[in-house]
């Protein structure tokens, strides 16, 4: 493994090839690749930009041409998240590093680039940045918006893709989608304390009664706690109404 991290610097966006990632953690192309498409897949579904996370591109390689996928910061640390290991650890640390000090590199000589300027260039540059501090302001609020009207919608018709969708956004205002998992434990924590019920009762009861009328055990694992929720509409309505308050917490809306 070589010690040389490259991020590319590609119209102010940093990013890394799958190539790179795949080289450092030890893991074959197709592999990593494979895994990016299964998460633009769920991206898509959930209707979230994947250009802000991989970005399809190609590479020749003796004459031939392959895909690979360029990926941002974000879309890096969603990709190795599931990597494991002591080796893996380091790398992710070292991916971090590089990152930060192309980042600054980056802002070091845009300031450096500025000073040089004429005065009248440099409140012509201000005055677009204004302008797009406006703009960007504006889609903030926009998002505000649609991220209300998300929550105020949620009701037990679609409870399952519309409390899917709250839950991958406040992991992602969060910080990253690795807290998915954290949010879901205490929503399913909060909906045994306040139904008074035990999902994890319920759901191997599920599996036994399955077992016994022979159904397959590849089935049988598939089963999770959003399963037992949609047999019983009281725990549907509880849990919608727990999801409805979490993203108000996490300031999703």
């Amino acid at each position: 493994m070589s010690n040389l991290i490259k991020i590319i610097n590609q119209e102010g966006n940093l990013v890394v090839s799958s190539r790179e990632v795949a080289r450092d953690f030890e893991k074959r192309h197709n592999d990593v690749v494979e895994a990016i498409e299964n998460k633009i897949k769920n991206l898509t579904t959930e209707n979230i930009v994947v250009g802000n996370y991989f970005i399809e591109s190609e590479f020749n390689h003796k004459g031939n041409v392959y895909k690979e996928y360029l990926l941002t910061r974000d879309g890096f640390s969603f990709i190795v998240m599931g990597f494991t290991g002591a080796k893996a650890d380091v790398w992710k640390l070292k991916y971090i590093e590089a990152f930060n000090k192309m980042e600054e590199a980056i802002k070091n000589n845009q300031s450096d680039m500025f000073s040089k300027l004429s005065p009248q260039t440099q409140v012509l540059i201000n005055l677009e940045l204004g302008l797009n501090e406006l703009k960007s302001d504006v889609n903030e609020a926009k998002q505000e918006i649609q991220d209300m009207r998300d929550v105020i919608k949620l009701d037990t018709t679609s409870w399952r893709k519309d409390t899917t969708n709250l839950v991958n956004k406040m992991a992602f205002y969060m910080g990253g989608y690795e807290h998915i998992e954290a949010i879901r434990k205490e929503s399913y924590k909060l909906l045994d304390e306040r139904m008074g019920v035990s999902l994890a009762t319920r759901l191997t009861n599920k599996r036994r009664r399955m077992a016994d009328e022979g159904v397959s055990k590849s089935k049988r694992d598939k089963l999770n706690y959003l399963d037992i929720i949609a047999d019983d509409k009281k725990l549907i309505e509880g849990y919608t109404a727990i999801i409805k308050e979490m993203a108000i917490k996490y300031k999703v809306a």
